[in-house]
């Protein structure tokens, strides 16, 4: 019968099955609220360099690239993502290795992280994050019982993943570093990874940094400036103490927008790695817990896709998903905990809201594959409802 046969799909149907409301309302939010407060803390720069919006105009065309990338990734099916995982990460391997060649990497406050693409400059290691998480993904449902049973299937993806972190800290470039191990860690233990091999691993890997930490002068001045900010407020601690002294003004409700002082006379790279400090100062409690809470859902609402993927037996589409979660909940968590003091001071900027090219369109990205598994999902779900209506 009619009535009893599944609805074909017609060329003019407009709904899309892959918009998740509650992940775009959240994304929207933090892009939103990022333009608004990279205005804020960066017109007095734009100012001074002849243009007042110079940032600002630079950001909104990072979110349109961002646009424009996360709608192509969103139109290319998962199983391509998965067929190209290796290349890609070689290809992530390839781009680090890049900024060491002359006449192509570009240094800037002292670390050689750019290359030189026309008028634009390329972050290569924000590129590596996706790759990283598409890489293994790819790697735990090909030796799912390996990385379970094995301890060599374990090792493996590591040893790859320490060729990646070794280049980063060429650049130097510590905080990607500790985001992609995290980030990396987390999906293995997702993967069936033993917890006694994951805790092992973990214990090595915190060991690791602080070594790197004890051996090198300014990282050892940024841990000890961190323990006591008020001590080093002048020097190697002015970064800390002027953003606390942000949140600190900022109280429960702000001190209004455009009216932040901090991000004027005192606070470095306040439109980049500080600007949860100028929310603070501008925002109050109140803005600072609304960032928190959009976070919280993007990294909700991945974990839900990537359990709904599992349960329809898409486990890369699963892992990609938390692999995303995992990334963008890692990232936000240092970026707020070394404004509010609870972290030392690392070059890493907050996910859709900091000003940063690169960043931004790599979120974008991130967000369009999201909503591509989402896709998958809902389509995996019509078609299997068709069929049970056709029998």
């Amino acid at each position: 019968m009619t009535s009893m046969m599944a609805r074909p799909r017609s060329g003019t149907d407009l709904r899309l099955p892959g918009m998740d409301s509650v992940l775009l309302t959240a994304v929207v939010v933090l892009a939103g609220f990022g333009i608004v407060m990279v205005a804020s803390a960066s017109m007095h720069l734009g100012e001074r360099d002849g243009d007042i919006l110079r940032y600002v105009n630079r950001h909104l065309f990072a979110l349109a690239l961002g646009t424009l990338a996360a709608w192509m990734v969103y139109q290319t099916p998962t199983h391509w993502w998965h067929k190209s995982s290796t290349t890609l990460y070689f290809l992530g391997i390839a781009l680090l290795l890049l900024v060491f060649v002359p006449g192509f990497g570009r240094e800037a406050n002292g670390a050689l992280r750019w290359v030189a693409a026309g008028p634009l400059s390329l972050q290569t290691s924000e590129f590596m994050k996706v790759f990283i998480v598409l890489y293994m993904s790819s790697y735990l449902v090909r030796r799912q019982l390996e990385v379970a049973h094995s301890p060599w299937g374990f090792v493996k993806p590591i040893l790859l993943l320490l060729l990646a972190c070794s280049l980063l800290m060429l650049q130097p470039d510590f905080g990607t570093t500790v985001v992609l191990l995290m980030t990396a860690f987390g999906m293995l233990f997702l993967g069936g990874a033993p917890l006694w091999q994951f805790a092992l691993l973990v214990v090595l890997a915190i060991g690791s940094l602080l070594a790197l930490v004890w051996v090198s002068p300014y990282r050892l001045e940024r841990v000890t400036s961190f323990l006591n900010p008020w001590e080093h407020a002048q020097d190697s601690g002015y970064q800390l103490a002027q953003a606390l002294i942000a949140f600190g003004r900022g109280e429960w409700t702000g001190v209004g927008l455009g009216n932040g002082i901090q991000k004027q006379f005192y606070l470095p790279e306040a439109h980049t790695d500080f600007v949860m400090a100028v929310i603070g100062e501008e925002f109050g409690l109140f803005g600072t817990l609304l960032v928190i809470c959009m976070f919280g859902l993007i990294i909700w609402r991945s974990y839900a896709i990537g359990a709904h993927a599992e349960r329809r037996g898409d486990r890369y589409a699963a892992y990609v998903a938390y692999g995303l979660g995992l990334w963008l909940g890692m990232q936000a968590f240092i970026n707020i905990g070394v404004n509010v003091g609870l972290l030392p001071t690392k070059g890493l900027t907050l996910p859709f809201l900091s000003y940063g090219s690169n960043s931004i369109i790599v979120c974008c990205i991130a967000v369009g594959m999201l909503l591509r598994v989402r896709y998958e999902n809902r389509i995996g779900a019509d078609d299997k409802e068709g069929q049970w209506q056709r029998v």
